[in-house]
């Protein structure tokens, strides 16, 4: 295990005075490196000035891709491309299909708020949307493949869902029921990446994984990515110059050509800076041992002592009902309480100094390596005065 005194001195800026951030399932604390990295993106381009790309820049995105393909548990040679957010990396994905012949997608009614909103705006123009009822999460993964028959385009899931931390069960089945219909298997893994350890089953390499940094990597902003397979053939409508990068030393062609690996999914120019940041701060991951091993561990034992200090206060279950799993199996990165003053709560709590957020009912507690056990204490009392 890592040595929490040394760990919480790398992290000088975020951790000043009494607050307590259980943010860590939304915005964790930057490590002081990130700061640093900043000043370091403005003096290689003031070096390179327009050569920053192939001298620093692409470098740089490399090595970042490197190191978050093994922490999702993908070989670090696999295809990635990074995204300024996920949406813009799953619109690619989704854009490859053949909406003239009305494709059939699967996914569940607890995706996320861009994913959803983007299913129901295909769905006006008719694209064939199967929305799965997550409410019974139990059997969820059972309807899931009920709903994956031939003639399914793409299964779009998430490995954790983002209101409650609920692991999706038996993701490897899907993974593979979807190669065998021929759908595209799509996972949101934003929820798992860097605290919860994927498991795609024996058809891993045929799945197209995007997540990013801003919630439990402390990457920030513009640092998300998609992982797809090697042999991937589909041509994103939604496409950029950077996708055939190449191809800028050859006269210009009307045929649409695409790059190899992951380049096939990207867009255009992007802000170098992000890439800095987060090779600063998986520098600390490293110097710290925070393998997402160890992540797992730590978050596992955190939401844990949460949910015991709820309950020893009275909280749970008589003043707040525990939206997120008892059984840490299924439990991923933060714990989600459901009330009516949800929103209340959240406020209250930010005017105690615990910071933390609510989704409609769900007000979302999010532990993170760096917090102490007495902050955790801490918080769950405050939460325990304001609910009386």
């Amino acid at each position: 295990m890592f040595e929490l005194d040394a760990l919480r001195r790398e992290y000088a800026a975020f951790l000043r005075g009494p607050r307590v951030l259980l943010t860590g399932h939304s915005h964790q604390a930057w490590p002081d490196a990130a700061r640093d990295a900043g000043a370091r993106a403005f003096d290689d381009a003031a070096r390179w000035v327009d050569d920053k790309w192939g001298e620093a820049v692409f470098p740089l995105v490399s090595r970042v891709g490197a190191r978050a393909l093994s922490r999702l548990g993908f070989a670090p040679t696999d295809p990635v491309t990074f995204g300024s957010n996920t949406h813009e990396l799953v619109y690619r994905v989704l854009s490859s299909l053949r909406w003239s012949r009305r494709p059939r997608v699967v996914t569940t009614t607890s995706e996320f708020h861009s994913l959803h909103r983007q299913l129901c705006r295909l769905e006006e123009e008719g694209v064939e949307v199967v929305w799965v009822d997550a409410t019974d999460r139990a059997t969820l993964t059972d309807r899931l493949l009920d709903a994956l028959t031939p003639g399914t385009a793409a299964l779009a899931v998430s490995a954790v869902l983002f209101d409650d931390a609920w692991i999706v069960e038996r993701l490897g089945e899907l993974v593979s029921r979807a190669v065998e219909v021929g759908a595209v298997p799509l996972v949101d893994a934003y929820h798992a990446f860097n605290v919860t350890p994927l498991d795609l089953g024996p058809h891993a390499s045929r799945a197209y994984v995007v997540a990013g940094g801003y919630k439990y990597a402390q990457l920030g902003e513009g640092v998300c990515f998609l992982r797809s397979p090697a042999d991937s053939s589909l041509r994103p409508a939604y496409t950029g110059w950077f996708a055939d990068y190449a191809a800028l030393a050859r006269p210009r062609a009307r045929e649409v050509g695409y790059g190899d690996g992951g380049a096939r999914f990207a867009g255009a120019t992007f802000d170098a800076t992000p890439f800095y940041r987060a090779d600063a701060v998986l520098d600390v991951f490293d110097r710290h041992g925070l393998s997402v091993e160890v992540l797992r561990r730590t978050s596992t034992r955190q939401t844990s002592t949460l949910i015991e200090e709820l309950l020893r206060h009275g909280v749970l279950p008589h003043r707040l009902e525990l939206a997120s799993s008892r059984d840490p199996a299924r439990r991923a990165g933060f714990v989600a309480l459901r009330s009516p003053r949800a929103g209340e709560l959240c406020a209250g709590l930010r005017e105690r100094g615990v910071l933390t957020d609510a989704r409609g009912d769900l007000l979302r507690l999010g532990p993170a390596p760096y917090l102490t056990d007495d902050e955790l204490r801490r918080g769950a009392l405050a939460l325990a005065e304001l609910v009386g």
